[in-house]
């Protein structure tokens, strides 16, 4: 019979076979050497075209990241257009598209479009038969080189404001209430111009 005393585990059976869920990682400098020879293997392949896919400037969300600057997965349509590249032609010179994506703000925007138009200023298509070039196409292709990406168009990280006093009109500004007014606004806004079209209908009448 056990006897259970306060503060203590009764029959409590601590020897477990923990050798069985032990997981190793000896091999991890290996696994570093046969990625960058296989990097390496696929720059020689493919010279020279890029390596690496242009990637876009974005902020990872929430307020504990949102002032960092990262690689994305893939540009917008309204990146695209604003820089005047075809959305299906994109992806074929090494430009990922995401349509999930959305452009928030103007600067975002405006900072992708700067990469992309950098990009395309270095590019150098390959005409598919030689010494027959399309449209688009390079018609000397000896200077080409193979570059990183990176190296051509780098993401730059944003220049910190310096701290500065509270001015007393930022104190006195009300966010909460401007944003709730700026809201009731744009949700009425057809009802008061139906309202006012009507005053304005009435009032010529009594004026005939």
């Amino acid at each position: 019979m056990a006897i259970h005393v306060k503060g203590q585990l009764p029959n409590a059976h601590f020897h477990k076979h923990w050798q069985r869920y032990v997981k190793t990682w000896f091999n991890q400098p290996g696994r570093k050497l046969r990625r960058r020879r296989a990097r390496q293997e696929k720059a020689a392949r493919v010279a020279p075209r890029p390596v690496e896919a242009l990637r876009p400037a974005v902020k990872p969300p929430t307020v504990r990241y949102n002032m960092k600057i990262r690689a994305g997965r893939g540009f917008t349509l309204e990146e695209l257009k604003a820089a005047g590249i075809p959305r299906r032609y994109a992806p074929t010179v090494g430009i990922p598209v995401d349509h999930r994506r959305r452009n928030r703000s103007e600067e975002s925007l405006q900072r992708n479009v700067e990469r992309l138009k950098a990009y395309m200023a270095h590019l150098i298509v390959f005409p598919r038969k030689a010494g027959k070039p399309k449209a688009g196409d390079a018609k000397d292709v000896s200077g080409a080189e193979q570059v990183a990406v990176d190296a051509v168009v780098p993401i730059a990280a944003e220049p910190v404001e310096e701290a500065k006093a509270i001015s007393e009109e930022a104190k006195s500004f009300g966010a909460f209430a401007t944003l709730s007014n700026e809201r009731a606004y744009a949700r009425y806004a057809g009802a008061r111009a139906a309202f006012a079209k009507k005053r304005a209908e009435e009032a010529e009448a009594k004026k005939k």
